[in-house]
């Protein structure tokens, strides 16, 4: 495979330039569309991620592309060729694209998306960058944001393009930005957020220089949108290594600015040093759950471990016998999380689901070391809903003692817990709990019509569903009548 950079003393190796030239050959995808865009009279990469990501061996079907084609002319030679076509990012100079192709004897889906040659900035006050557009993929490699997504390979001749040193600092796992970090950050302060999600996503290192100007310039966040940092926020956390990105977002103080209840966990500690750290113990909490994770990423169930314990701060107490306490810190917490979810535009469903299992996480220990009831049981599942496995996930999790006696024992009653629920939902098909009587059969037993009162019968008779278990219908009749009888 040509280089195009023969005086780089970081061109590829033999072996590199076969693997990249081999990923080429098996995606004839890419040599197709580069011909077509060859044929127009323009230029086309394979570039950023897709390259970074070839070189360390995890390239998927997700293919980016640059070109000098202005986007108008992209469209009009990609429509013809892709299977569909999208074009919602044009406004940035992106136009995104699906097409089958075959890959020996497979046929695979590959995600396209193909950017003109681009630079783009913030001035002081502006939510979204401004784009213009440029002429040489010099110009694009230099606006990007870190040296090793500043690599691009020239098609169809397979011209290996790096002239930022970005082979050598993947090889060296390091994040450098192409030109100076506090230019890059002007630029788009998300950048330095990315570099932590890099960091998280491929465990790399982060350069000194690049540290020093997060910390410099972590305020400048504040001009980015919430949704920009929230996509940054979930991509980080559903990497492989979360632990060192919030690690880096609270080290350089960008997590004051965009998850500032993560920095507050860093309790000091008391006189008697009794009482954890709050903060290493969250994000140790989050590794455990991440450890029982069984289908994939949660993002749920990492939030949920992450922000657990953040009420603590706000209801610390110490108490005279040198104990510190955080009472109701789950119900705190639980609000705080709507808060902040909400400020960063999560979905209602996903802000629902992580603060009620903030404000569910401590259930498990309210009922003492294993005598549950059959009646705490049916609450509890009632409780959790369609959240109860995560639940089960995240009250393991919260179990971070070095006492191996005291977590042995947390968990063998944990164990009997779940053992009791899988008993009961066999019996009594607890995920479906109903009043025995439904809304329309109390309206016909107390010969009343819709209104408030057929509510609170319906709660009562459901609140002696989980206390008693099922009841038979004269029983659940008489019980109502006792319960009507009494209202008046």
């Amino acid at each position: 495979m040509p280089n195009a950079n023969e005086d780089n003393p970081t061109a590829l190796s033999q072996v590199q330039r076969r693997a990249v030239s081999e990923l080429l050959r098996v995606s004839p995808v890419a040599d197709d569309l580069a011909r077509r865009f060859q044929e127009a009279g323009f230029s086309l990469a394979l570039v950023g991620g897709s390259v970074r990501d070839a070189l360390l061996g995890r390239l998927g079907n997700d293919l980016d592309f640059t070109t000098d084609a202005r986007p108008e002319d992209v469209l009009k030679i990609i429509r013809p060729w892709a299977d569909s076509v999208w074009d919602v990012g044009i406004a940035f100079g992106t136009v995104g694209a699906q097409k089958e192709g075959r890959v020996g004897d497979d046929v695979q889906r590959f995600q396209i998306e193909v950017t003109t040659y681009r630079s783009e900035s913030y001035d002081r006050t502006s939510r979204k960058p401004e784009v213009s557009y440029g002429d040489s993929i010099e110009e694009d490699l230099v606006r990007r944001d870190f040296t090793v997504n500043a690599m691009a390979v020239a098609l169809p001749e397979k011209a290996f393009v790096d002239p930022h040193g970005g082979l050598e600092h993947l090889t060296a796992r390091v994040l450098r930005t192409p030109g100076t970090p506090e230019e890059s950050f002007s630029d788009d302060p998300l950048r330095m957020m990315r570099a932590a999600r890099f960091a998280a996503q491929l465990d790399f290192e982060v350069a000194p220089d690049v540290v020093a100007a997060m910390k410099a310039m972590a305020q400048r966040i504040e001009i980015v949108s919430a949704e920009r940092v929230r996509d940054e926020l979930n991509k980080l956390l559903l990497s492989a290594h979360p632990r060192k990105g919030l690690g880096l977002l609270v080290d350089t103080g960008l997590a004051d600015y965009v998850l500032p209840e993560l920095p507050a966990l860093r309790l000091e500690s008391d006189e008697h040093h009794r009482h954890k750290d709050v903060y290493e113990h969250s994000l140790t909490v989050l590794d455990q759950a991440i450890d029982l994770e069984d289908e994939g990423p949660d993002l749920v169930l990492r939030l949920a471990a992450l922000l657990h314990d953040i009420g603590k701060p706000r209801t610390r107490r110490f108490e005279k016998d040198g104990r510190v306490s955080f009472h109701h810190h789950e119900v705190v917490g639980a609000k705080m999380t709507k808060k902040r979810m909400t400020a960063l535009k999560y979905s209602n469903d996903m802000v629902k689901d992580v603060a009620r299992l903030v404000e569910l996480h401590l259930r498990f220990h309210g009922y003492g070391t294993g005598e549950w009831t059959d009646s705490a049981v049916r609450r509890y599942v009632r409780d959790a809903g369609p959240l109860l496995s995560r639940l089960h996930k995240l009250t393991r999790s919260d179990c971070t003692t070095r006492n191996k006696r005291k977590a042995g024992a947390l968990s063998r009653a944990y164990d009997g817990l779940e053992e009791r629920i899988a008993q009961l939902q066999q019996q009594e098909e607890l995920d479906a709990i109903r009043p025995d009587l439904d809304g329309n059969q109390i309206q016909e037993i107390l010969g009343i019509g819709p209104g408030p009162v057929i509510g609170k019968a319906y709660a009562f008779l459901l609140d002696a569903r989980l206390e008693n278990g099922p009841m038979e219908h004269d029983a659940a009749v008489a019980a109502l009548k006792e319960w009507w009888a009494a209202q008046s």
